[in-house]
């Protein structure tokens, strides 16, 4: 029921505001001015808008493969009954044909069964993959509900969970020692990767495009890599994280979020993004033993 209350109260809100909001999924023709309240409101509209359209986009994905599955099994289908028009034209044949044909026919049942159960089988392994995302990020929502939108969000994207945290919270300009507040988060974020063993954790830093040369930082390209090793280093050194499940990467200024052309999409650039997701071992031993 919850699901449903933020999107109605969302929209109550925008349509009690005076100020003209653009629509879901439109592009502003110019910067939305209005009430802090609007702006959050607004902002988390545009939030909800994008996981949906991300959500539609993964049910697409997961229909074209239940499609691809079910033209396979079509193929096995139709082959099966062109050995039975085969067989039904041998049965006057010596009975040694009659039994090779039968051999054939039970061989090719067979098959359509054990590829119906390989497909019951991925289907029941995406489902939990699922289960275990949507439940992971409740509780990141919920251990890291004290920090502003501005500061950290938590987003599901393609069966994952992606924390993104702002330079503001994490870092200052140009270094990697982490602030106090970045540590407080990476704390409450280490307590949930404890107590789930089974997600493996990529951590990357990303920066905008404006060129930085320091005493210890050749380039953003350097700095992004900085910043993931320190951030690791807090998880796996001081919070206990299983270093087996934790990878850094520096990205750099080239996966932007926003328009590095303006001062608030280089922000949004400037980010460490945590992205947490469950392990595939089943989904790749199920692909591994076809």
């Amino acid at each position: 029921m919850k699901r449903y209350l933020l999107p109605l109260a969302v929209i109550a809100i925008i349509l009690q505001s005076c100020a003209p909001v653009y629509n879901c999924g439109e592009t502003p023709e110019k910067k939305l001015k209005g009430s802090k309240r609007l702006m959050y409101t607004v902002s988390e509209r545009d939030s909800l808008c994008e996981q949906n359209e991300l959500k539609d986009e993964k049910i697409s994905d997961l229909n074209s493969d239940v499609m691809n599955l079910k033209a396979s099994l079509n193929d096995q289908v139709n082959a099966t009954k062109s050995w039975k028009t085969k067989y039904d034209a041998l049965t006057n044949s010596s009975s040694s044909k009659q039994d090779e044909m039968s051999k054939i026919l039970e061989e090719r049942e067979m098959e359509i069964k054990a590829r119906e159960k390989e497909i019951a089988n991925m289907r029941a392994v995406l489902n939990r993959q699922d289960s275990i995302t949507n439940r992971l990020n409740d509780i990141l929502r919920k251990a890291l509900l004290g920090f502003n939108s501005d500061e950290l969000t938590v987003d599901v994207k393609n069966g994952k969970v992606y924390v993104s945290m702002s330079d503001k919270l994490m870092f200052k300009s140009a270094s990697a020692d982490l602030e106090q507040k970045g540590a407080e988060a990476l704390n409450l974020l280490a307590d949930v990767l404890v107590k789930n063993p089974d997600i493996d954790v990529q951590v990357e830093g990303h920066t905008d495009n404006i060129p930085i040369k320091t005493a210890l930082y050749k380039d953003n390209w350097d700095l992004s890599v900085a910043r993931a090793a320190s951030v690791v280093r807090i998880l796996t050194w001081s919070y206990k994280v299983n270093p087996k499940q934790v990878t850094p990467a520096g990205r750099g200024e080239y996966f932007p979020k926003g328009d590095n052309s303006t001062p608030e999409g280089r922000a949004s650039n400037r980010r460490t993004e945590i992205i947490l997701s469950p392990k595939l071992d089943e989904i790749m031993n199920l692909l591994n033993n076809k």
